[in-house]
């Protein structure tokens, strides 16, 4: 029997390990845009589905930003067929009036396009094709952005129905895999041009790094994002626990965030943001901090803006939803219990509060 090519067995491996868990007969869909990370998954997942009992789809998402973008969704749908993906498909999205730059809008109706199909299809999982390369990619767009630690945990590994098996493999090996599958890729021009900041870290960036800091740095981001996944994991958990014990029935007990430690506070705030309906994408360090200093830094503020036309304000020891609360009579600042520096009650506004 011929030997398997190391850059095939190791996708194939990857795809293996991600489907363990997966009920034999279930389907599931490859996210394949013909590049070489997606293509090669595909043929894992082919590959590798056939001989555990389950049945692969692919979706090929044609995003409508370049010319012959719909003829290179119908080639990859005409690859995808006699290969022996049911149900291959395209997926055809209006990026039109969605919120953020191009690719932001992109990967937006990307996503709702994919979690479409696998409602419409009732498959049990979505394999996206992102590699260690994008993950290295990934950490490092976080750490100029100044994301904190849940950007630079990059992109998760699980997400509901979304797995990305080849987080662990480099994109050498994808497109060695393909070479040896005589498989011919799309080179999307996106990926070179340097209109967009993670073509910019692609092209230069990150191969500048390599070459100051030799070719492990790619791992050791990669790498990194690991480690802080599973710190985001750990400190989410508690934060949610301290939401839970925060509520009221005005929104957040101001006495009680004020006792957490910081970085479980921000996650609070941040998470009860995001229930009030502020979009994540909008939702920054800023607002949050805003937030916070309603909690730790009181002295009378008026309500903080958040993105969605939402206002939160401080009132009787308890954060709200300026909509959902009412004006008290009075003093404001007095009828919530501000201190003076010493914590002295009746000093003027602007000192330690609740």
């Amino acid at each position: 029997m011929a030997k398997v090519p190391a850059a095939v067995a190791a996708v194939r491996s990857a795809v293996r390990r991600a489907l363990t868990d997966v009920a034999p007969g279930a389907l599931v869909l490859v996210a394949c845009s013909g590049g070489a990370d997606s293509l090669a998954l595909a043929a894992a997942a082919a590959f590798v589905a056939r001989r555990a009992g389950l049945r692969a789809g692919l979706v090929t998402v044609d995003h409508g930003l370049q010319a012959g973008s719909a003829a290179r969704a119908r080639d990859v749908v005409g690859w995808a067929e006699p290969a022996g993906f049911e149900p291959a498909i395209v997926s055809t999205v209006d990026v039109g009036g969605l919120p953020g730059g191009p690719e932001a809008a992109a990967r937006t109706a990307r996503y709702a396009a994919l979690r479409a199909a696998a409602d419409r299809y009732g498959a049990a999982a979505v394999l996206l094709g992102h590699t260690r390369d994008d993950q290295a990619e990934t950490v490092l767009l976080a750490l100029a952005r100044g994301a904190g630690p849940r950007g630079m945990a990059g992109m998760p590994y699980r997400n509901g129905i979304f797995i990305r098996p080849l987080l662990g493999v480099g994109r050498a090996e994808t497109r060695a895999a393909c070479a040896a599958l005589g498989l011919v890729a799309w080179a999307d021009p996106h990926n070179t041009d340097p209109a967009y900041a993670r073509s910019r870290v692609r092209g230069s960036a990150l191969p500048a790094l390599v070459a100051a800091l030799g070719p492990a740095v790619v791992d050791n981001l990669a790498r990194t994002a690991e480690l802080l996944a599973a710190d985001v994991a750990v400190l989410d958990a508690l934060a949610a626990s301290a939401l839970r014990a925060a509520r009221t029935e005005r929104g957040l007990s101001v006495p009680v965030l004020s006792e957490l430690e910081p970085a479980i506070r921000g996650r609070v705030l941040h998470a009860w943001a995001r229930e009030l309906g502020a979009a994540g994408g909008a939702l920054s360090h800023r607002h949050v901090a805003a937030l916070d200093a309603l909690v730790t830094g009181w002295h009378g503020q008026k309500a903080v803006a958040l993105p969605g036309a939402i206002r939160v304000r401080r009132i009787r020891g308890a954060l709200g939803a300026a909509d959902l609360v009412a004006d008290p009579p009075g003093d404001l600042s007095r009828l919530d219990g501000v201190t003076g520096p010493a914590g002295r009650p009746g000093d003027p506004p602007g000192g330690r509060g609740l």
